[in-house]
């Protein structure tokens, strides 16, 4: 693990660039007004911790509770609401719209300080099209909503001081021989008819023949198959960075492959200045969501429409009847009130769920890997010069960089001349230590660090002379980003007991999957809200 002298070492070692910018930019007295938002903290660790269970003040009854606002939870909602089921509540949880979908929004200019793409949804994800379609995003002749879909240039790559279209380096034999491979395994069926590669990661075929590399790092399949390019395994672990927050090294090889064999397109994304804050908030109108509803004063609540509250759940109790009640703590005013619900979905985090559940062995719980994120938000007041004139692009990445470059929230505003404001939002998932020691680090870590730690590619890209385009700095320290696929995890025990609940607690979000993006969160979502309408599981 690092100490905190090796961690400052560590972000004084990203580039002489960056550390001579950063000094020259304090001796100039100009650094920018930084907001750092550690998510969810203080009061995470009092949950963990037990210090926010207080005896309830008022008790109530509801038909069904739903526990969190990210997208499985707002993905249920939307369905229930959609089959005529809507005396529904919501529990927002810390964040609206959950860690994925969450955004800033700022004098007019809106950016993620989650996720900002959705990949074009494969036939296998049916409930990602059923809702982009009830959105009018996909339209009736199977075609995206042009305005929905990213503009060119969609990215480009910092190579060997260049830039390049999009983000392999070059082509060469091992890359040449390693997509050839991703085409057949793109269209590849298991001896049991179905995809072996496919999202939802459950539809996916369990022929063994496949499954076995579930045993291996990515890293080691990539090295027992005899590729050996630089260029192709730093794009292969950028990629497993950006979709599962640890390396090739870290990963299963299952998951490294499903990366690229699961989608039947790669060719663009569904992108918005707001990231997947776009889709949430459809999600939200769809399901008719009454916001800052209020307690009522009889202890029955009957909704004609869902409706949220600002609460997190801190106990849930399992009750002899089959119904459950939860503890919920209002988060404006501190106090707590009991809900005993005929259907629960808990839409929380594993981690979350493991740490307020009475008993939780009962339901074989199991706390995975957390990989930890920074995304950090610059607003601009001016755009900087490209280097030797090249376009902006909408995703910017650095080459060896152990950050994942930046995208741009204006790429999608369609101007007769560039807005003269905008914001890039920079990413990095930070696996040069353990999940575990990172956290400590990013928690310890002083503004300062932190910046620079954020602004490692900006800084490469632009040099110095970035920061006099900079009007504030918003970073987001996302401690348990998102559970990580490591080795081992399709056939994780606790996992599929959990998946096969059918009734009274039930179990919706991405870490079901192991796997952190929306339509994995979506189809546990519905799949949950199928099981409180009595419907059958898709196949």
């Amino acid at each position: 693990m690092l100490t905190r002298r090796q961690f400052l070492s560590y972000t004084a070692a990203l580039g002489a660039a960056s550390a001579f910018s950063w000094q020259t930019y304090q001796y100039l007295n100009r650094k920018p007004p930084v907001s750092i938002n550690r998510v969810g903290l203080p009061l995470g660790h009092l949950l963990r911790d037990g210090k926010l269970l207080s005896p309830p003040t008022r008790r109530y009854e509801c038909n069904t509770l739903i526990l969190g606002g990210g997208a499985a939870g707002l993905g249920a909602l939307w369905y229930l609401a959609k089959h005529n089921h809507r005396d529904v509540l919501l529990a927002e949880g810390f964040e609206r719209n959950g860690n994925n979908a969450a955004y800033i929004s700022s004098d007019g200019l809106k950016a993620p300080s989650g996720a900002h793409y959705l990949a074009l949804p494969s036939k296998e994800s049916v409930y990602v099209r059923e809702m982009l379609a009830d959105f009018g995003i996909l339209q009736s002749d199977g075609s995206f909503r042009e305005t929905d879909l990213v503009y060119a240039p969609e990215s480009r790559l910092l190579y060997q001081d260049k830039w390049v279209e999009h983000l392999l380096p070059k082509e060469d034999a091992d890359s040449k021989r390693f997509f050839d491979l991703i085409g057949r395994l793109k269209q590849a069926y298991g001896n049991d008819g179905k995809k072996i590669f496919a999202i939802p990661i459950a539809l996916s075929s369990v022929d063994e023949t496949w499954r076995k590399l579930d045993h291996l790092t990515f890293k080691q399949w990539l090295e027992q198959e005899g590729y050996h390019s630089p260029e192709l395994l730093w794009y292969l672990d950028y990629c497993c960075r950006d979709d599962y927050g640890q390396g090739i090294a870290q990963v299963s090889a299952f998951a490294g492959l499903h990366y690229f064999a699961a989608r039947n397109s790669a060719e663009t994304v569904l992108t918005w200045p707001e990231g997947l804050a776009h889709l949430s908030e459809n999600l939200r109108r769809h399901a008719g969501l009454q916001e800052g509803w209020q307690w009522p004063s009889e202890n029955r609540i009957y909704l004609e429409k869902p409706a949220s509250v600002n609460a997190s759940a801190v106990k849930i109790k399992p009750l002899s009847d089959g119904r459950i009640e939860v503890w919920l703590r209002d988060n404006a005013k501190g106090e707590t009130v009991a809900v005993t619900a005929q259907h629960l979905i808990s839409a929380m985090p594993l981690m979350v769920a493991a740490r307020i559940i009475e008993s939780p062995e009962q339901f074989g719980l199991d706390i995975p890997e957390y990989a930890p994120w920074l995304i950090s938000n610059f607003e601009l007041h001016s755009f900087p010069k490209e280097k030797n004139n090249s376009e902006l692009a909408w995703d910017n990445v650095v080459y060896g960089s152990q950050g994942l470059g930046y995208v741009v929230a204006t790429n999608q505003l369609i101007r007769v001349a560039r807005p003269e404001r905008t914001i890039f939002t920079a990413y990095a998932a930070l696996n040069h230590d353990t999940p575990q020691a990172v956290r400590r680090q990013l928690l310890e870590a002083s503004d300062e660090e932190l910046l620079r730690l954020a602004a490692q590619d900006l800084l490469t890209v632009y040099g110095e002379g970035f920061w006099r385009h900079v009007s504030h700095v918003d970073i987001t320290v996302r401690g348990h980003g998102m559970s990580v696929p490591k080795p081992g995890y399709l056939s994780d025990e606790a996992l599929l007991k959990i998946r096969n609940r059918n009734a009274g607690l039930l179990f919706a979000h991405s870490d079901l999957s192991s796997y952190s993006v929306f339509e994995e969160a979506l189809y546990w979502g519905v799949e949950a809200a199928r099981k409180v309408l009595g419907k059958g599981q898709l196949e």
